[in-house]
């Protein structure tokens, strides 16, 4: 996963009608604007959720592998579908796997997305600003209804030339395995991700990082109601993250958690290499 958006997520739950969408690390802000449906003219609504994450993970790796913009999604849905860890044998109603899916797919590759950083320097106040589109161009021929098909054309999508920059300059190495297990949590993907992140920087330079709970929950907590409440929900990630992720070692500390320095990558040098 890119480092900007392991910094930053995309949201939980359904934001609704909003206008802008925001979440906020420290000096760094995310801001998504949904796209517009071409046949009504509305908007398409946010990416939320496990399912964008999912695709997010498959676009940055297949990005890396390929060296291109242009990644190719086949023929069949239903090879898609397993791509990212979801069956299409659970039912084409509104809650199948297929149609949800197809719906965040759509909701994912016509958002807008901006990375913003405010600094001072020398005294003055400044911003940096990156606008970006997720796609410029993509082809869907999918049916959430018939998804053993086979489609007629190939589906594709090619990365906007920023976003594609912004995901291969410095992504985060992550395992597949791992991601499937913990599909149905986005606190726990994005808990997942960010430790990685944090582990291997705290590998590399020796040292344990603490990170107080008020920090963790400013960053990734804005659908939980108070701190305690992200807490709790975290320490349940946690538990499972540590489960697909040995390599990981934590350490509880009074208001916050603590990430050792013997913690492993999550996967090995030799693979991230590769990467």
């Amino acid at each position: 996963m890119t480092r900007e958006l392991v910094q930053c997520t995309l949201p939980h739950r359904d934001p609704g009608t909003a206008r802008v969408w925001s979440r906020s690390n420290g000096n760094l802000t995310l801001t998504i604007q949904p796209g517009v449906d071409p046949q009504t003219l509305d908007l398409l609504g946010y990416p939320y959720g496990s399912i964008p994450r999912l695709i997010l993970f498959w676009v940055t790796t297949e990005a890396l592998r390929t060296g291109s913009k242009r990644l190719e999604l086949g023929y069949s849905y239903s090879s898609f579908l397993r791509e990212i860890g979801f069956s299409p044998e659970t039912g084409r109603g509104k809650r199948g796997d297929a149609k949800r899916v197809m719906e965040q797919t759509r909701r994912l590759f016509a958002a807008n997305v901006s990375f913003i950083q405010t600094a001072e320097i020398a005294g003055l106040q400044g911003e940096r600003r990156r606008n970006m589109v997720i796609a410029d161009e993509s082809e869907l021929w999918w049916s959430p209804k018939l998804p053993t098909q086979t489609a007629l054309f190939p589906s594709w999508v090619e990365l906007g030339e920023k976003f594609f920059n912004a995901i291969t300059a410095s992504p985060v190495p992550v395992d597949v395995r791992a991601l499937r297990a913990l599909k149905r949590s986005p606190l726990a993907l994005d808990l997942y991700a960010w430790s990685t992140y944090k582990a291997l920087s705290a590998a590399r330079k020796g040292k344990p990082h603490f990170i107080p709970w008020r920090a963790l929950a400013q960053q990734f907590g804005a659908d939980y109601t108070n701190v305690h409440d992200f807490k709790k929900q975290a320490n349940i990630a946690f538990k499972k993250i540590q489960e697909q992720y040995r390599g990981l070692k934590l350490k509880p500390e009074e208001g916050g958690i603590v990430i050792l320095p013997t913690s492993k990558p999550a996967i090995p040098a030799k693979a991230c290499g590769k990467l």
